[in-house]
């Protein structure tokens, strides 16, 4: 469980969503963010990037 947590905490910081990698293992959302949080993941803000606008 200790590799599966590094794997997804590295390829979520390189910037797969929780989604996909629930997708590519086959495990819950749920599941994946769990152990996102538990291996000390900073998660993203809901939405994806967004652009920042300029000051007027």
């Amino acid at each position: 469980m200790k590799a599966l947590k590094a794997d997804l905490k590295r390829r979520y910081v390189a910037g797969e969503s929780i989604r996909q990698l629930s997708v590519a293992t086959g495990r819950s959302y749920g599941f994946v963010h769990l152990l996102l949080v538990e291996a000390g993941a900073l998660l993203r803000r809901r939405g994806g990037t967004r652009k920042v606008r300029a000051a007027s």
